[in-house]
C-alpha cells in the first residue's frame, strides 16, 4: 500500500476494530477459509475468485 493510504495504529487507538470486523467478516462470508471439510475446493482460482467478490461487494 501506499504510504500515503497506510498509517499504522495501536491496539491502544481503538482503530483496529475495522480490520478486525473485516477479517471476522471474511471469516463467516467465505466458509472455504474456515475449514476444509466446508466448501473445499481444490483449485486456487475459486478462491481468489471467492475473495474477490467478497471484497468487490463489501465494497460497493
Amino acid at each position: 500500500m501506499p504510504n500515503k493510504r497506510h498509517v499504522a495504529v495501536g491496539k491502544d487507538s481503538g482503530l483496529t476494530s475495522y480490520i478486525e470486523r473485516l477479517n471476522n467478516m471474511l471469516r463467516q462470508r467465505i466458509a472455504r477459509l474456515v475449514r476444509k471439510t466446508l466448501s473445499f475446493s481444490k483449485k486456487l482460482e475459486t478462491y481468489i475468485g471467492a475473495i474477490w467478490m467478497f471484497i468487490h461487494h463489501h465494497n460497493r
